[in-house]
């Protein structure tokens, strides 16, 4: 009697592959779009207009300076999340949630939030208004605020990951050695973990690069302060349609390249 041949484990069964291609095509054909319909031959020109050169030089600046203060408060808070294991589950899962909230909450709600907490009518800009005069809404500071709540959980989260995947024998053993806890996290942690801290770093950048709704909330549009590439990009697609599709291209270009770089290390055990 012919012995049955045992099925193959781990082919996709071909009833996958058609929602696949659809939810394939609904993520790459917009981007297919934008740069079959771009305007390559205009692009110098439209790229050139001193409101574009504005909008950009701000976008880079403000990220750049947003990822900075992610850097110094996120790194911080991602080694405390990663050594919360240690804690009961409650607290731990209410850090989380608290990190994680900016990551689901809708922009435009973020931005009413920041103005709630740093309006003039605000729980903490009532106080700096009255007190020292400090208006912080509708300003580049309020920028680079807005940018940091919507970013800086992205950040946060990739290091948390890369601490955990992180071996801690090597901590110890320095430890043992007479090395201080300071000493420890930075000449053993960080080094462990930068390829996380890059990671997370440009994720954050390329988020804060790309905020819209809690920036024009919380900051307005004004050029050559609020007023970032985004806002630049929705304000152009209503006045010239050409130039939207030129900013919105450089976005894309940004995105990508940033993408490209990580090579899956954003989230930990995918590297190849």
């Amino acid at each position: 009697m012919a012995r049955r041949r045992p099925r193959r484990r781990g082919v996709i069964a071909p009833a996958l592959w058609a929602p696949a291609v659809v939810a394939l095509g609904l993520l790459v054909l917009p981007l297919v779009a934008l740069v079959v319909r771009a305007p390559w031959s205009q692009l110098p020109e439209l790229l050139g207009r001193s409101e574009v050169v504005q909008a950009l030089a701000l976008s880079l600046g403000t990220a750049a300076l947003s990822t900075g203060i992610a850097l110094a408060l996120g790194v911080p808070l991602a080694l405390v999340l990663a050594r919360s294991a240690e804690w009961s589950a409650v607290p731990r899962r209410a850090l989380r949630a608290l990190i994680t909230v900016p990551l689901v909450l809708p922009p435009v709600v973020g931005g009413v939030a920041l103005l709630l907490l740093l309006g003039r009518r605000g729980l903490i800009g009532g106080w700096l208004d009255t007190a020292l005069g400090v208006t912080v809404p509708f300003t580049t500071a309020a920028v680079v605020i807005a940018q940091v709540f919507v970013a800086m959980p992205f950040l946060v989260l990739a290091v948390e990951g890369a601490v955990r995947a992180s071996d801690r024998r090597f901590e110890i053993a320095a430890a043992t050695l007479g090395a201080s806890r300071f000493t420890v996290f930075r000449r053993v942690t960080l080094p462990l973990v930068a390829p996380g801290i890059t990671a997370g770093a440009l994720l954050c950048f390329t988020r804060a690069l790309g905020e819209f709704g809690a920036t024009i909330t919380f900051a307005g549009s004004f050029p050559g302060v609020t007023q970032t590439l985004p806002i630049a990009t929705y304000l152009e697609l209503q006045r010239d349609p050409d130039a939207a599709i030129a900013l919105s291209l450089v976005l894309m270009i940004v995105s990508v390249a940033v993408l490209v770089s990580l090579r899956d290390r954003w989230v930990p055990g995918l590297a190849a």
